[in-house]
């Protein structure tokens, strides 16, 4: 009888670590699939930046180092890796399309070209989908984590080597702050 109830504890035991291996492994494979999420639509904005600055420059010629750090800002997004890396990347080339559409402002003939509008358009829209796309990632980073972390899943998750993994968050203070936006027109 003894025997009997050390053999049902031990399949307990078993059957409990395989369901928490395999929890672990589909939150991890969540995590992978939504930073996958992320890098396709900083990819997408990525691409949309190359136009946008063409027509810029058709208008604003003389506004070549706002161009400049744009290209350069991009290229550094495209050769980031890593969650930190690629949000350091990405804070310099969000704020260097801001600087661009600042510039933008100045210019009325620009401002009313439909390329330009169309392509700002595509940018906000895109903007929204990253946002998106980072929470969803972030909320998976999160359970992953509470998985990782958690007794007695902790227990499995250091077995098998599994690590917390990155949130993909701002650290700069001021990149946390609402934009200010003027609806003031200037003619």
């Amino acid at each position: 009888m003894t025997l009997w109830l050390l053999l049902g504890i031990a399949a307990v035991i078993l059957l409990w670590a395989v369901a928490a291996y395999n929890g672990l492994i589909r939150k991890n494979n969540l995590v992978k699939e939504a930073w996958a999420g992320v890098e396709t639509q900083l990819k997408r904005r990525a691409d949309l930046i190359p136009n946008l600055v063409e027509t810029v420059k058709g208008y604003a010629a003389h506004e070549r180092a706002t161009l400049e750090l744009v290209t350069e800002m991009r290229a550094k997004s495209l050769q980031a890796s890593g969650v930190a890396d690629r949000g350091e990347a990405e804070r310099g080339i969000s704020a260097a399309v801001a600087r661009l559409m600042a510039v933008a402002e100045n210019y009325p003939d620009l401002k009313a070209n439909q390329n330009f509008l169309a392509l700002q358009t595509d940018l906000g829209k895109t903007e929204d989908d990253i946002q998106l796309a980072r929470r969803y990632y972030n909320g998976t980073v999160r359970e992953f984590n509470i998985g990782t972390a958690s007794f007695p899943s902790n227990i499995i998750a250091g077995s098998f080597g599994f690590k917390p993994a990155e949130y993909f968050q701002i650290e700069n203070d001021a990149d946390r702050q609402a934009p200010k936006v003027s609806l003031n027109q200037t003619s």
